[in-house]
């Protein structure tokens, strides 16, 4: 998550003009299930006939109001690509790479001509290598940006977040998750089993026979299991503070011998040996120093063939793609493949994303829904530091450091002030799909490579201008907001001002939050992770967020299998300050126009604003699942199911229990002493 105007310009910026009578822009009315009472499920009541209009296709495993956003974003880049194409551009210019790697995608004949040639030699390679040119082989695969064992790489250093510091961290597990190696339940096998086939099928691909494929299955689950059982859980991941684990460079040596570090440096990243490495998981990088002193140079060549192999398949022939895609139905449930231009453009955004959010900023961000965005964020801000001078649980002494630190936020909205130089990125038509993605891969890591020494650019955008989402990064206390988020369910110049406060406005207040969640509360109004609560307070804090985590670990997502309120809570946490914050700068708002919002007038289609601000808010969340991916997310994800969002959510909010008249007795009424009130 990354992100000053004039606060004359909030209001100035408005959303919908107020006419006599204001009308539903952005909730269509029909979608309203009437039979399901508010207070009994309003993520139902809300969304029932959306999600009766939008049953789930084969191509997807779940479906809302961000894909509609998603689908619209590529409608438009796949126009703007298709139609770059049909100028002709010119060898060597960005459009004529943007054009290469989109055409080389779609081109699945030559792609399944060349089948597995295009990795073939480097395959040969990691088989050829003799005993004596393992330490060599290792230092290659790091360099091919494969990174097996673990990872490592510059990054701003938490504690000064001016300068960048290096960072050794876990990894090295094609599952990501642990729990997937060692849990023994149902669901946790069946993608282990899945996971085995999709390499057997894999190496079997690549030119490896049945015999072959299934001793790297043997070996790479070893290496990858080992890995797990020291790495770090889900909630572990979650304490910023316990991973930073600064390092002398002759402590890291004596730490983890079996890597030579000095090379490492030099041969990786072309670099000297940093003074200091922050580790960010000690036991997952000792396990991985154990494993490369212990297995024999079989085993490793083995885990070897199949990082390459799986780095590599999204570029290769059909055969790969199929297999990869038959894991990912046991993952998510998906029944069927992305269409081809849908993952061409992902790989062309994924190279150049920057170049093409130049071309969708110019055709579809016009700069009144910058202005009206920069208002709005100073509304919210100000909103939000009432919040903070009026919490019964935090000291005035730390006020202080959050109100400074709130005033310090940057705003990014729309697209970077400087778009990032392709020039020196080598794409070939010439060269396979796969060499060119490779040369893309090796382009965006030596552009990492290459902050070390250097300030920390503070410019630097983490998602690109057509990405539907927004984001907050600690280490610069910035808030972004891509340009293609702002469109409706979001924000609509046509809806009420009640559904555009319910919808970008939450947004807005959600990204805020973070900047004072579990996580983004360890650092300061300059990006550094220092304590800046009292003691007193920081106990109250954690005290309230053991609240939020039982509501939501409460609740049984499936069959047996309950949400994971520890490792949703940084999420939660912004759900809720945002649903609070945009209510109050809502409200101002109205009060600043002169709008009675109680008054007759002031009805939306016979809705009252302050109904329709939290209707619209479940309408961001609408969508169908299924059983597959809700397991995954719950598995794998930070954010609660969308269902979870309304319901749970709102349950903490008694103005939203006013607006609906909702009472005990109603599933979802929770009386004031049991709310949890954070932000």
């Amino acid at each position: 998550m990354k992100f000053k105007t004039i606060l004359a310009m909030t209001l100035a910026a408005g959303f919908a003009l107020n006419a006599a009578a204001e009308h539903l822009g952005s909730i269509n009315p029909a979608y309203i299930d009437k039979t399901t009472a508010p207070g009994t499920d309003f993520y139902t009541h809300v969304n029932r006939g959306w999600m009766e209009s939008h049953p789930l296709t084969a191509e997807h495993a779940r479906y809302g109001q961000f894909n509609i956003l998603n689908d619209s974003s590529e409608a438009r880049v796949r126009s703007l690509v298709e139609t770059l194409g049909a100028t002709n551009p010119k060898p060597g210019t960005v459009a004529h790479k943007v054009w290469t790697v989109y055409s080389q995608a779609m081109d699945t004949a030559r792609r399944n001509a060349e089948g597995a040639r295009p990795i073939l030699a480097d395959l040969k390679r990691i088989e050829k290598t003799p005993h004596k040119g393992m330490e060599d082989l290792f230092l290659w695969m790091h360099g091919n940006y494969a990174s097996p064992f673990f990872g490592a790489g510059p990054m701003e250093d938490m504690a000064n977040s001016s300068v960048y510091a290096m960072y050794v961290s876990g990894g090295g597990m094609g599952l990501g998750d642990r729990d997937y190696y060692l849990l023994d339940d149902e669901r946790n096998t069946a993608v282990r089993e899945a996971y085995k086939r999709l390499i057997a099928t894999q190496m079997q691909n690549a030119g490896y026979s049945a015999k072959d494929a299934a001793r790297i299955v043997k070996s790479v689950m070893k290496i990858e299991t080992a890995l797990a059982d020291s790495a770090l859980t889900r909630e572990e991941s979650r304490n910023i503070p316990a991973m930073y684990n600064p390092r002398t460079f002759a402590q890291l040596k004596e730490l983890y011998p079996a890597i030579n570090w000095d090379r490492f440096f030099i041969e990786t990243m072309g670099i000297p040996s940093p003074e200091m490495v922050i580790v960010t998981e000690p036991k997952s990088v000792a396990q991985a120093s154990k494993l490369m002193a212990s297995l024999s140079d079989r085993e490793i060549k083995d885990y070897y063939l199949w990082k390459y192999v799986a780095q590599a398949a999204s570029e290769l022939s059909q055969d790969f793609t199929d297999a990869s895609f038959e894991f990912s139905k046991v993952m998510s449930g998906v029944q069927e493949q992305r269409p081809l231009w849908k993952r061409a453009l992902s790989a062309t955004e994924g190279a150049l994303g920057e170049a093409v959010g130049e071309l969708y900023v110019e055709k579809y961000f016009p700069q009144s829904s910058k202005d009206y965005m920069v208002g709005l964020v100073e509304n919210l801000r100000t909103a939000l530091g009432k919040h903070i001078d009026n919490l019964d649980w935090m000291s005035d002494e730390t006020k202080a450091k959050a109100r400074e630190k709130l005033a310090a936020f940057t705003v990014k909205i729309g697209y970077p002030d400087k778009w990032k130089d392709y020039t020196t990125m080598n794409i070939d038509p010439a060269l396979s799909y796969y060499e060119n993605m490779h040369n893309v891969g090796m382009w965006h890591q030596a552009e990492t490579y290459a902050k070390w020494g250097k300030p920390v650019d503070r410019t630097e955008w983490g998602m690109t201008p057509q990405t539907v989402n927004a984001y907050y990064n600690p280490m610069a206390n910035e808030i972004v907001f891509p340009a293609a988020i702002l469109q409706a369910p979001f924000f609509d110049p046509n809806a009420s001002d009640a559904e555009n406060y319910g919808g970008i406005g939450v947004v807005i207040g959600h990204e805020m939050t973070h900047g004072f969640d579990d996580q983004g509360r360890n650092f300061d109004a300059a990006g550094n992770m220092t304590n800046w609560w009292t003691d007193e307070d920081a106990a109250k804090f954690e005290e309230k967020t053991k609240g939020l985590i039982a509501q939501f670990d409460e609740v049984e997502v499936l069959p047996g299998l309950h949400a994971n309120g520890a490792y949703t809570l940084g999420e939660n946490i912004a759900d809720q300050g945002g649903l609070r914050v945009s209510m109050t700068a809502f409200l101002e708002s109205q009060a600043k126009k002169g709008v009675d919002i109680n008054s007759k007038e002031a009805l939306i289609d016979g809705f009252t604003p302050m109904q329709v601000f939290y209707m619209n808010y479940a309408n961001l969340w609408a969508g169908n699942v299924r059983d597959e991916e809700i397991r995954s997310l719950t598995t794998g994800d930070v954010h609660s199911l969308g269902r979870n969002r309304v319901n749970v959510t709102l349950r903490n909010i008694t103005p939203f229990f006013e607006a609906f008249s909702i009472t005990e007795g109603q599933p979802l009424y929770r009386p004031a002493s049991e709310q949890v009130v954070i932000w």
